[in-house]
């Protein structure tokens, strides 16, 4: 097992149909199911380097192999509060206790928790490689705009330090710990005095309403108290609900569109209260 980014590159390089392992906690369910079947496997868990953090720049360099318990933990809630509720909701013990960050990128699931608020954050990847190393935005990496290559692996996570309030709220179809029905992360960023949300599990990959957050940071006073009317987190939180889960659009044959399905509408109403919470908390 390798005990360094170099040497797990080389061992991806000797073994291209091998895949890389830290946590395993949703690529063995897929080995094990028949779904995955990998030519070997590269176990990361010895890489001490990548189980911590630093800082550099104004930023925290995450590493890929930090643990959803790890980030969940008070001195970490301290540096990114966001990224750590949102660990602390990853599930239970057993997947806290395994589960990573890089994994939970690399994984790309809707329901990641970790995704949305990597996406308000505007977090970027450092990646390793046999032809060396290379950052690009998080959100390039999720939708397949610039994806891993051959021999690659997800290394380090680049999160801005906003030192600013952020807030992760999520719905489950259960009580307690569980996968999102629905998820939000929401970031103030005062020094650009602008509202960064991203909506999790409502599509393949976290959605930034951008409008509504222009239209969000433009009524805040940013020179004040930074407070909104009730009213105001309300729209926000429509605004935001609809722009994720549009109206059905008329057919091209000038057909009525269909109506809205129960089921989206019900969630638009989870989305709408997330963001509305979202926004409240962040502005308390």
């Amino acid at each position: 097992m390798p005990s360094s980014l170099d040497e797990a590159v080389a061992a991806l390089a000797a073994s291209p149909s091998a895949v890389p392992v830290a946590g395993g906690t949703d690529l063995m369910a897929d080995v094990n199911s028949g779904l995955l079947r990998p030519g070997g496997l590269v176990g990361l868990g010895r890489i001490n380097e990548i189980r911590g953090w630093q800082y550099a720049d104004g930023a925290a360099l995450l590493g890929a192999g930090l643990t959803h318990a790890r980030m969940g933990r008070p001195d970490f809630a301290a540096l990114i509060p966001a990224l750590a509720a949102a660990a602390r909701a990853a599930g239970p013990p057993q997947i806290r206790n395994a589960g990573t960050l890089g994994g939970n990128i690399v994984t790309c699931a809707p329901t990641g928790d970790s995704l949305p608020v990597l996406a308000a954050l505007e977090a970027s990847v450092l990646l390793a490689g046999p032809e060396g190393n290379r950052e690009l935005p998080v959100s390039h990496l999720l939708t397949g705009m610039d994806p891993l290559r051959q021999g690659e692996l997800l290394a380090y996570v680049r999160v801005p330090l906003l030192h600013a309030p952020q807030t992760f709220l999520k719905a489950t179809a259960r009580t307690g710990p569980g996968r999102a029905t629905a998820s939000v992360a929401l970031v103030l960023d005062p020094a650009r005095r602008g509202v960064r949300c991203a909506v999790g599990a409502v599509a393949q990959v976290p959605l930034r309403p951008l409008e509504a957050e222009r239209w969000v940071a433009s009524l805040i006073d940013w020179d004040g108290q930074r407070s909104l009317a009730p009213e105001a987190c309300t729209a926000f939180g429509e605004y935001v609900a609809v722009a994720c889960i549009p109206d059905p659009l008329p057919a091209a044959d000038g057909t009525p569109a269909p109506e809205l399905p129960p089921a989206a509408i019900q969630l638009r109403r989870t989305v709408a209260a997330l963001a509305r919470r979202a926004l409240g908390r962040a502005l308390a």
